[in-house]
């Protein structure tokens, strides 16, 4: 009863369903390229569980793609192994289309490093299904808007869709992705939320994730995922990914010099009323007693309680506090 009620919502034919309905990745999501800066990163939103875990793929210098409907993960893997090796993202897609037996199941996106884009929309995909992809950087039009059997090729940015509740979701994505400013992620995020707004999943939401790579730029530069964020189930998942991504943003993005401050004898009067409490529960405290001048005993103790509160990536030694960590610090107290 309840799969024949969910067929008919989403109006389609009352036969069964095929038997690998249940495990497609019915979703929307982007991926995109950012000239400046060279990201790649992908967005992407679903009613279904952990969509994170199976549509995003991506890698620095190489590029990104979004596997979903039927997820294939030859189109993460092999697609990037072939750009990586020359391909562009068109013509990596068509060949593991060649080779694929179910593509009229499955929807996918890709980028290149260099701008090239692609998205397809199998004929077995489920109504609303389709893309979008971008015009050269300064062109208003020159991307393509694709249905069902159409593999659509572009610049900059793949947009797709299936089991929506209409093509506004794929379009405002677009729309809003190209005349947005700011972050590579900064971009997928307002290009998720505009594509929620114009219907999004037929059945709701779930999940959700953020995807975005840069060379370098993962925690210490010992990695190039640069952003990894995933929202396994939540009522509403980009209202979690954009919490998250604030979260992520202030313990992981380093420190931007505009937002340095000097520690003022005030300041560090204001700090050290911390530092000598806490941490709550331990014997030892940061700092044993109120320091004369801003010297090493007060950076040092300043600098522990700031790896403690998990601001690695901010700390400092030379007498300035970013003002991001210092607002937080702020924040966290006041609640207290």
């Amino acid at each position: 009863m309840i799969l024949l009620a969910f067929l008919q919502i989403v109006h389609q034919p009352a036969h069964a369903p095929p038997p690998d309905f249940a495990k497609r990745a019915h979703t929307y999501s982007i991926v995109a390229y950012d000239s400046v800066t060279g990201d790649l990163g992908i967005a992407v939103q679903s009613k279904f569980p952990n969509v994170g875990g199976l549509v995003p793929w991506a890698k620095a210098g190489v590029g990104a793609v979004a596997t979903q409907s039927l997820s294939n993960t030859d189109y993460g893997e092999k697609g990037l192994e072939l750009i990586a090796r020359g391909a562009t993202a068109p013509e990596a897609m068509r060949i593991i289309m060649r080779s694929d037996t179910r593509a009229s199941q499955r929807q996918v996106g890709m980028v290149d490093a260099h701008g090239n884009s692609a998205s397809w929309t199998g004929d077995s995909t489920f109504d609303w299904a389709g893309g979008r992809t971008g015009g050269r950087t300064g062109e208003r039009t020159g991307g393509q808007t694709g249905g069902k059997g159409q593999l659509i090729v572009g610049h900059e940015y793949a947009a797709q869709a299936n089991i929506m509740v209409s093509e506004a979701t794929v379009r405002n994505m677009a729309e809003t992705f190209e005349r947005s400013r700011g972050s590579l992620a900064d971009r997928l995020i307002a290009a998720l939320v505009a594509g929620q707004a114009g219907g999004g999943d037929k059945r709701g939401m779930q999940s959700a994730a953020l995807l975005v790579v840069r060379a370098g730029a993962g925690y210490l530069g010992t990695t190039d995922r640069y952003i990894d964020i995933r929202v396994y189930d939540a009522p509403d998942p980009i209202k979690e990914l954009q919490r998250l991504y604030a979260l992520h943003k202030l313990y992981f993005f380093t420190t931007d010099s505009a937002d340095l401050v000097p520690i003022t004898p005030a300041l560090q009067k204001e700090l050290e009323a911390i530092l000598l409490v806490e941490p709550a529960n331990q014997p030892q405290k940061w700092l044993a007693a109120p320091q004369p001048s801003l010297n090493e005993t007060f950076l040092a103790a300043l600098a522990n309680f700031m790896y403690w509160e998990n601001y690695d990536v901010r700390v400092r030694m030379d007498g300035k506090i970013d003002r991001v960590v210092l607002d937080d610090i702020r924040k966290n107290r006041r609640r207290k």
